[in-house]
């Protein structure tokens, strides 16, 4: 039998997770995103800090790097809105009021 992915050389997982947290409907709304390479989070970002914060050596330069750029901590605070509450908005009458 073959081993498992994860033991093959040359394969590689990288895994993009967003997750929201909704308190009272949307008064209030957190974001959290996580960026895991082979199932290691090394970077993430949280909407109640504001900027992305490294988790491991690897996540430090790319933290960094995404953390200069004003335009990406804007793009990545607005997707509270954008991502959160407008999907929010979409599941509510089927999640919520079943």
């Amino acid at each position: 039998p073959d081993p498992p992915m994860s033991a093959r050389a040359g394969y590689f997982q990288y895994m993009y997770k967003g997750d929201c947290y909704f308190t009272n409907g949307t008064e209030r709304v957190r974001l959290v995103l996580r960026y895991i390479y082979n199932r290691q989070q090394d970077v993430h970002f949280d909407s109640d800090v504001g900027h992305f914060v490294a988790d491991t050596l690897l996540g430090k330069p790319i933290a960094e790097s995404w953390n200069s750029q004003p335009d990406i901590l804007e793009q990545t605070q607005a997707d509270v809105d954008r991502y959160c509450r407008n999907n929010y908005k979409v599941s509510t009458p089927f999640i919520v009021e079943r």
